[in-house]
């Protein structure tokens, strides 16, 4: 079993990339302990089943923050991806998602680890130029979709790789990073995260920044970020930004989810919120489908529907539910307890996850449900992709 090494930071956090290994490589294989619905189980198969909605294969499907096709059984973190991963990328439907690139929370090896992740990425596009392509721009999203290929847009969780350089920037556009979340949990160069009391916003450095990325044709992404820190960062930005992955804090009052205010100013600036698949969706025990649903349908009723997307916050496959995995997992979320790095909501009987999606079209699902729910076949549309193209595309062109 292949655990995340997190590394001892001058702020003690771990890397959203140990923890995003971490789901798919204690995965062993093996049908899941867990009693689940049909559509969860242990790892869906990779070949997809008949879209559950009608327009799903027709649609722009886009995961707004998602590790990639991850192989769960993978033995290393930069293993190549094997056929399994690949085809549960193809079974998605996803046409793109934006990919963690960055380290996170360390100034003294993030620069490093994000020109690792570049690499890793670049070269399995290059294994596998028939499955995988680079987004850099709109038009790259649209030829993603005519060919059938999952999409990487490149994007950073925190600012921490800039160090002090706004002009990194030049360096980190040319190698296709177009997303760039200003904070992770706890304060940087830029600004507070969700987790610090203070909620003291931007700093200098931070406007620089977002000069910086506005001039560069950049997203900027507010998630993890504090409350102050984000309104004051859609101010301060020329154009659109987004929130790749949040829930409601109207619904769960939990510092990774956003207030109605933050929503709101987000959508009257044309930006766009991605709804995640995360154990702050519900206040207690499991979240499920179900609670994803409310909290979408609450975003479109604070943003409108042109606002709203979805971005899960975890890998393209399924996970197996094992005794393995839920031990494992205890011991992951314990550790991040103990250092002081997990959020509110964090524990250890509660996966990082929706068990009733944990399946590579889950999207699809998704889809399902909405229209199930009464939901126009437009507004699904908008809420798979639609949206988060046209912002994307807006932005950077």
């Amino acid at each position: 079993m292949n655990l995340p090494t997190e590394r001892k930071t001058g702020q003690g956090r771990a890397t959203e990339a140990s923890r995003r290994r971490f789901l798919g490589a204690c995965a062993l294989g093996g049908a899941g302990a867990l009693l689940l619905p049909k559509v969860a189980g242990a790892a869906a198969p990779a070949v997809p089943a008949h879209p559950q909605w009608p327009g799903y294969r027709s649609a722009t499907v886009i995961d707004t923050l998602n590790g990639g096709p991850l192989d769960p059984q993978a033995a290393t973190e930069y293993a190549p991806l094997n056929a399994r991963a690949l085809a549960d990328a193809w079974a998605s439907g996803l046409t793109a998602c934006n990919l963690t690139v960055s380290g996170v929370g360390s100034y003294l090896n993030d620069y490093a680890l994000t020109m690792r992740a570049i690499a890793y990425w670049n070269g399995e596009v290059a294994r596998h130029p028939d499955a995988l392509c680079l987004v850099r721009t709109g038009a790259d999203l649209a030829d993603a979709k005519r060919s059938g290929r999952l999409g990487l847009i490149y994007g950073f969780q925190d600012a921490t790789p800039f160090g002090e350089d706004v002009e990194r920037f030049e360096t980190f556009h040319g190698l296709g990073v177009r997303i760039y979340q200003l904070t992770y949990n706890r304060r940087n160069l830029v600004g507070d995260g969700c987790l610090e009391a203070a909620n003291a916003g931007l700093s200098q450095f931070g406007r620089e920044l977002i000069e910086r990325l506005d001039a560069g044709r950049a997203l900027i992404d507010l998630s993890h970020s504090g409350q102050r820190t984000a309104l004051e960062a859609i101010a301060a930005s020329r154009r659109p930004v987004a929130i790749s992955h949040t829930g409601c804090a109207a619904l769960v009052d939990r510092p990774r989810n956003k207030s109605d205010e933050e929503l709101r100013r987000l959508a009257e600036r044309g930006g766009v919120a991605g709804i995640y698949l995360m154990p702050f969706l519900r206040s207690e025990g499991q979240p499920t489908a179900e609670d994803l649903i409310r909290h979408i349908e609450h975003a479109i009723g604070v943003c409108g529907e042109e606002h709203v997307s979805l971005g899960s916050d975890g890998i393209i496959p399924a996970i197996d539910l094992t005794p393995a995995y839920r031990k494992a997992f205890r011991a992951f979320v314990e550790e991040r307890i103990k250092r002081g790095i997990a959020a509110p909501g964090e524990r250890v009987d509660v996966v990082n996850f929706l068990p009733d999606l944990n399946q590579p079209d889950r999207f699809d699902r998704i889809a399902f449900l909405l229209s199930r729910r009464g939901h126009r076949d437009a507004r699904i549309e908008k809420i798979l992709g639609g949206n988060f193209a046209r912002v994307f595309t807006d932005v950077c062109g």
